[in-house]
């Protein structure tokens, strides 16, 4: 038996925003959107296959703790890419700041925050 991840649902300040971002440096799209649980607003981007929902309550969201010392804390949320390069400067033009570059068996990757600061991972595997 095997499972493949479809999504995960992250809270966000704003989905719309998040969402800009994303098609701008993942090249992802909107897939849906609308009412969701607790009177907020959801919003769904990704690909054909996986997406994130992204998830607005009615009032502005609380700053987390450090996710790494949170029972169900979100460490991060990693992505492959095809060109690392390119997907860097997306990143620095989308505002943000690429750290911990590292070269590694099997391939490279790169961490960067988001607006909400939720951490993101950029891997490119070697082929």
């Amino acid at each position: 038996m095997s499972a493949i991840l479809e999504h995960a649902n992250v809270t966000v300040t704003n989905p719309e925003a998040t969402a800009k971002w994303m098609a701008d440096v993942f090249g992802w799209h909107k897939r849906w959107s609308g009412a969701s649980i607790h009177n907020g607003f959801s919003l769904h981007v990704g690909g054909a296959d996986s997406y994130l929902a992204l998830y607005a309550p009615p009032t502005t969201p609380k700053s987390p703790g450090n996710s790494y010392t949170t029972r169900g804390g979100l460490n991060h949320l990693a992505v492959t890419v095809t060109d690392i390069k390119a997907t860097e400067a997306a990143v620095w033009a989308a505002g943000f700041t690429p750290t911990n570059h590292a070269d590694y068996e099997p391939g490279q990757r790169f961490y960067f925050r988001d607006g909400d600061g939720i951490e993101y991972e950029v891997v490119q595997y070697d082929d």
